[in-house]
This record gives C-alpha cells, structure tokens and sequence, in this order.
C-alpha cells in the first residue's frame, strides 16, 4: 500500500507540476479545442483564470512531490477535478480517460490519507 501510495502522490504531483508551469511558460503545444470548450478556454486565458488556476497546480503539484502537506494539496485538487471531470463530460468527452485516471487517482490518495481529512466530519 506504502509503494502505490507513492506511485499515486508522485503521478499526480507530476502531472500538476507540468500542466501548471505549461500555462506560464508553453513548453507543450497547445491548440485549441472547437466549439463551445474552445470559446471558454479562449474567454479563460483572456481574463487571467488561467494564470490563477496554474499558481494552484503548481502549488499542490509541488506539496505532493515533496510529500509534505499532502490533505492541503488534495483539498485544492479536489474542486479543480470535478470542474475538470465536467468539462471533460459536458464539452469534450474525447479527453475522459485522463479526466479519470487523475480522479482516480485523487480518491486513491484521498483514501491513502484519510487519517488528514478526520476533523472535518467531527462535530
């Protein structure tokens, strides 16, 4: 369990890592997807979200590498998956395996650290 905890924690904080320095410094190629998600991304990166949403995966990206802070990183992650997982379902369903697969393995981790999460559903 130790070792897949690991695996997980690492695999996630990579992907935000990078995904998050790609919005600042467009190492990876970037096209546009049609349609209506192409217009919100558009409308997104014109008003600064973007830049705002990259700072955070960058953050919990890094606290999950360094494995310090592992509950905060997992709490920030957790509302940026479920927007992500909706966008994948509602405008471009041809992205859904990788919208999971970071679900997942957020759950995993959720589970893995659960022990972080206990006081929130103390009275």
């Amino acid at each position: 369990m130790k070792i897949a905890t690991l695996i997980a924690r690492i695999l996630l904080g990579l992907m935000f890592t990078v995904f998050g320095l790609n919005i600042f410094f467009h190492f990876l190629p970037n096209q546009l997807p049609p349609g209506d998600a192409g217009a919100l991304a558009t409308i997104m990166f014109s008003h600064g979200w973007f830049t705002f949403i990259g700072i955070l995966y960058v953050i919990a990206g890094v606290l999950l590498l360094i494995g310090r802070y592992v509950g905060i990183a997992l709490t920030i992650l957790g509302p940026i998956i479920v927007v992500i997982l909706l966008y994948h379902i509602t405008l471009l369903p041809q992205g859904i395996g990788m919208a999971l697969l970071v679900a997942a393995l957020e759950v995993f981790l959720i589970y893995a650290y659960r022990h972080h999460f206990g006081d929130i559903f103390s009275a």
